[in-house]
């Protein structure tokens, strides 16, 4: 690499670092955001950052295999479904502690989603009201 690129990147690396909040820099600050965030909501903070975390990759592990049998040969076979299904089973794992770790009624949650969904299409999905949606619908 040539010296005008490695500086880019340094200069890149310094943005990089300007731009990123204090909790994500500093363990000693992430840390008490993390007291405060427990000690001022019902949110336990540890607990839902191993959701987080777990959802991203777990759902990764399940995309993997989809992308590996779509687009790169790998059989739809019944050892390929198990082992989606062992990863969805691991993302529900993950979904069931953000619930717990918002204090969330994981039936309430389903719920909520079915009721947004039906109001948005009603009875059938429709591009149109995929990608235009009313104000306020998430």
């Amino acid at each position: 690499m040539d010296k005008e690129a490695r500086q880019f990147l340094n200069n890149y690396g310094e943005f990089v670092t300007r731009v990123t909040s204090d909790p994500s820099l500093n363990q000693n600050i992430l840390d008490a955001r993390m007291r405060e965030i427990d000690s001022s909501s019902p949110i336990e903070s540890a607990r839902l950052l191993t959701a987080s975390l777990g959802l991203g990759s777990e759902t990764g592990e399940f995309v993997e295999i989809v992308k590996k049998i779509f687009l790169q040969g790998k059989p739809a076979s019944e050892e390929n479904i198990f082992h989606m299904k062992r990863e969805l089973g691991d993302i529900m794992w993950y979904w069931t502690t953000a619930c717990m770790a918002l204090k969330l009624d994981p039936y309430e949650v389903i719920k909520e989603n079915q009721d947004k969904l039906e109001a948005r299409y009603g009875e059938n999905f429709e591009v149109d009201r995929s990608e235009h949606r009313r104000e306020g619908d998430l």
